[in-house]
């Protein structure tokens, strides 16, 4: 009877003394001053408990890890209504790194959440024991590591060779920063050294309210600093999952160092149990340090370092080959105005195909985005011939960068390199105006804003002519050459044309350059660009806009012969029907007034003979309302030059059996003929 209560006795002492030790589990929390031989902690590659209860992860043994995983797994991020199912967490330990060489250590220590203890997979050194060359960085790998780093790697970003970092499924850090912790006793933050082999303590508290990780380190002589020395917002639920194991895990390399836990306190749910540092295990004795680096080691040391070396040079010379510009002596005096290659190759991610906005007889336009200020940029690539005049072009490309007005696209500056001239202006989200106008898409612009976009266009030729210091002839004023900014109001762009003069001399340029359809008459026979020829080419501009057509169109598919759109537009005109020509997508939905003053306009711009045309602040009056077209003193001529009547009948002719000259008819208009 006596053996029967005395076994009785000790399996309630055994059910009794599991008690505890279940609830612990069941609330996912637990503490270890010191790890003993009944401690639930599974052991995997070199690491060992020592008999006082020092848990040793990695020793002075090259290429190995150790590792030590909690052997149940934390119920993390479920949907259950348990408190359990709660992502924050808390925990603190106290470690210790002692290097093999003194400052020189390999790797690094790493509190880990994972959703498995098997990491056959992973290689040593420098992945933590975690990871490998193939899986680094993969969202399905679901690992949350705080790694204490002794080693700097460039590859993944190491900010020292003593860091604390927190990894997310990949050894490239989303926040690090140096070993320190604040004093608050002093208001400061104070340097840690990590190999310095003393023990240092670790926070690591996790808020799921705030989606807020906080990491504290401090030596283990003070307590919990007040601040953190990284606090970061991450979304834990999108990396860990219902199921995860906790522990460390360590590796060394070429160089090794003793990695230590003396102890350990976590909890699923609330703040972890204060650690007892002063009953913690001790370390071993300090062994005696080597006070140099084996031969070997130097060897080693050296041959990376001379292979780190050629590899930088080179990559070097390469680079600098890559962004490589032109750049002269008389070019410092532009220095502001002058944008590196390096920077708009970036900007464009390389000029890629996907970044191009259009492409035109004088070359390539991309969108970019300058990343020292987050501004979109439009960059414009052109050949050059750099030994030919290339000073006065770029003289001139710096005069028009100071040219200010709301209605032309501002150029910002330039670039040189090798064969090409890169020319940057401001971003027009909206495209060109002829995008609008021909496309395919259900892009349409109605009445209002089209007569908004041709009186922007009229006011930013009128201050080129007549406001700016100098007088700009554009060159190549035509529809998809205005850009539509993100209020889809008119903007002069595209300066690659443009030639400038003081005002009250003759410009000098005599090539001729333009679009066809848009040239004037008497550029084919002199060569020489005028603000009358500028004018020409807004008439165009103004029918185009008016219309919906282009200045020369094909008159039926697979016919040479073309329309001209001045010739339409007068013959309509002649006939008292010129609103028969508006464009049949405003299905009428415009002012008749304006459209009829507009298509005039048109006419009057277009006209054969230089003098006879309107100046742009004449044309910007017609258009704000200021003055009539009747008003002109050549009106009555200008119809009368194309009508039978006489001269003195001119006066007589009413605007709708008139006709404006057409470019078919130039050559008659410039020997006389009517």
């Amino acid at each position: 009877m006596a053996v029967v209560l005395r076994s009785l006795h000790f399996l309630i002492l055994v059910y009794v003394s599991y008690i505890p030790l279940a609830l612990t589990q069941d609330v996912n929390q637990f503490i270890y001053n010191g790890f003993h031989d009944q401690a639930n902690v599974r052991l995997d590659g070199i690491a060992e408990i020592h008999s006082n209860g020092l848990l040793q992860l990695t020793n002075l043994s090259r290429q190995e890890v150790g590792r030590a995983f909690c052997h149940f797994p934390m119920k993390f991020n479920t949907t259950s209504s348990d408190l359990t199912s709660s992502l924050s967490f808390s925990t603190n330990f106290v470690f210790a790194i002692v290097p093999e060489v003194k400052n020189l250590g390999g790797h690094d220590i790493s509190f880990t959440i994972s959703p498995s203890r098997d990491f056959s997979h992973a290689l040593l050194n420098r992945y933590l024991g975690l990871f490998n060359n193939s899986n680094n960085g993969l969202s399905t790998n679901h690992i949350l590591a705080i790694e204490l780093d002794t080693v700097s790697d460039p590859e993944f970003g190491d900010i020292t060779m003593n860091h604390v970092g927190i990894d997310v499924n990949g050894m490239k850090s989303v926040a690090s920063a140096p070993a320190m912790y604040f004093s608050n006793k002093e208001g400061k933050n104070i340097n840690l050294d990590l190999m310095s082999g003393n023990p240092m303590h670790l926070w690591i508290d996790y808020d799921e309210a705030e989606k807020l990780l906080n990491v504290t380190l401090a030596p283990t002589t003070i307590p919990k600093p007040n601040r953190p020395l990284l606090s970061t917002h991450i979304d834990l639920s999108q990396i860990l999952l219902e199921s995860m194991y906790v522990g460390f895990s360590s590796a060394t390399g070429t160089l090794a160092s003793d990695h230590y836990i003396l102890g350990w306190s976590f909890n699923k749910s609330g703040p972890s149990q204060s650690l007892g540092v002063s009953s913690l295990p001790p370390l071993p004795r300090e062994r005696k340090r080597k006070d140099k680096p084996s031969l070997m080691i130097m060897t080693v040391l050296i041959a990376v370092t001379l292979v780190l070396i050629t590899v930088i040079g080179a990559a070097y010379i390469l680079r600098r080959k890559k962004y490589e510009e032109i750049r002269e002596d008389w070019e410092e005096e532009y220095g502001p105005h002058r944008f590196s290659y390096k920077n708009l190759h970036k900007a464009t991610k390389g000029f890629k195909d996907t970044e191009l906005l259009g492409e035109g007889g004088f070359g390539k336009v991309y969108i970019g985005t300058l990343r020292s200020s987050n501004v979109q940029i439009a960059v414009k690539r052109i050949s050059h011939d750099s030994k030919q005049g290339m000073k006065e072009f770029v003289a001139e490309i710096i005069s028009m960068g100071r040219m200010r007005h709301r209605n032309l696209v501002q150029l910002l500056g330039y670039c040189r390199r090798r064969g090409e001239l890169l020319l940057v202006y401001d971003y027009m989200p909206n495209g060109s105006l002829d995008r609008f106008l021909y496309s395919n898409e259900k892009t349409n612009l109605n009445w209002v804003q089209r007569f908004r976009i041709i009186k922007g266009v009229a006011s930013g030729l009128l201050y080129l002519h007549e406001e700016w210091e100098q007088v700009v002839l554009h060159r190549d004023v035509k529809a998809s050459n205005v850009l539509l900014d993100a209020g889809l109001n008119g903007r002069l762009g595209d300066f690659g044309l443009a030639k400038l003069y003081d005002h009250g001399t003759n410009p000098q340029t005599t090539r001729v350059v333009g679009t066809v359809g848009y040239l004037a008459p008497e550029l084919t026979r002199t060569g020489r660009a005028t603000t009358c020829s500028d004018v020409y080419a807004f008439g165009a501009f103004l029918l185009e806009v008016a219309c919906g057509r282009r200045p020369i169109e094909l008159q039926a598919e697979g016919l040479l012969e073309q329309v001209f759109l001045v010739d339409w537009v007068t013959e309509c005109c002649r006939r008292g029907a010129i609103l028969d020509t508006s464009d049949p997508r405003l299905e009428g939905n415009y002012v008749v007034e304006e459209m009829e003053m507009v298509l005039k306009l048109g006419l009057f711009c277009s006209h054969a003979i230089p003098a006879c045309r309107p100046s742009m602040k004449q044309v910007v009056q017609f258009l704000d309302g200021d003055a009539d077209l009747r008003e002109l003193p050549y009106y009555s001529a200008y119809f009368g030059a194309f009508t039978s009547n006489e001269s003195s009948d001119f006066m007589s002719v009413p605007f709708s059996q008139a006709s404006a000259p057409s470019m078919s008819s130039t050559d008659s208009i410039l020997r006389g003929g009517r």
